[in-house]
């Protein structure tokens, strides 16, 4: 594979706006209850006595997260068509709608639910990076939506020398299972 694309999250500073959320399903046109990409809120924590007093542990933090264009993708080892696969030239998963059978394997194995069912089309459809506008120079949509500009997309080789290797935060599963292709700036209350 000559490079790996993939996407930055400055999570301590995300808002939660779902503004890249929505960006995502106006360009796709995507009918109600299919989410391309999607924002998770987290929260916890509490109060806790310390002495004569009360300590403040309370959290709040999102996660804006997509297809992650995983390293070992489990959508496209559990296809049974081929329909899903990894791109050699950039390491973007992608979904052929023509092989798609709408058999689900690929929304059963994804850990981050990211590939989705469209009850319409009887396929499977999933964020493609916005390939079509990646192909004319530009960002991906929700990506260049970012109201507070802390999602970023580029080569995972230089994300990962400018922004370090975290790829996993409080509230996902384990990177260790797919090894995907997100960096992430964690938020003080998401840190494992």
């Amino acid at each position: 594979m000559a490079k790996q694309l993939g996407f930055y999250l400055e999570q301590n500073y995300c808002i939660g706006c779902k503004t890249c959320q929505t960006a995502c399903k106006d360009k796709n046109n995507l009918d109600v209850g299919l989410l391309l990409r999607k924002v998770w809120q987290f929260e916890g924590g509490g109060y806790k006595k310390q002495g004569n007093g009360m300590v403040n542990t309370v959290y709040s933090y999102w996660l804006s997260m997509a297809c992650n264009h995983c390293e070992n993708p489990k959508c496209a080892e559990n296809c049974p068509t081929g329909a899903m696969y990894k791109r050699a030239e950039d390491g973007i998963v992608m979904v052929d709608p023509d092989k798609c059978i709408g058999c689900r394997y690929c929304t059963w194995s994804c850990p981050y639910e990211a590939p989705q069912y469209d009850p319409v089309s009887k396929r499977v459809v999933k964020c493609d990076c916005c390939v079509d506008l990646l192909a004319k120079g530009e960002e991906p949509v929700c990506v260049a939506a970012c109201v507070m500009r802390v999602l970023h997309f580029g080569d995972m080789e230089e994300l990962k020398k400018k922004y370090g290797d975290i790829k996993e935060v409080r509230g996902m599963p384990s990177a260790s299972y797919t090894n995907p292709s997100l960096i992430i700036n964690p938020h003080k209350g998401a840190v494992k």
